[in-house]
């Protein structure tokens, strides 16, 4: 698919002259970088989901549980 986007001249000159040292053209050195950003960004807003649905519920451990668990673990001198 052809697209059109504005680029900084910096960014744009950069991305040129890497795109020349690859030996790729400049749409397959956009196609890699962005390809590449989209894999590292998988998984983002993860962790703010689950803030979200933990964080309206209290997060104290039942004193039962607590007991009971503290009740399982061996002592051990150290």
């Amino acid at each position: 698919m052809k697209t059109g986007v504005s680029l900084p001249d910096n960014i744009f000159n950069a991305a040129e002259r890497h795109a020349k040292r690859m030996g790729v053209p400049r749409s397959r050195l956009y196609a890699i970088a962005i390809s590449e950003y989209l894999k590292n960004q998988q998984g983002c807003g993860i962790k703010e989901a689950l803030d979200r649905v933990y964080g309206s519920q209290p997060s104290k451990v039942d004193p039962i549980l607590n007991a009971m668990q503290n009740a399982s673990i061996r002592q051990e001198d150290w």
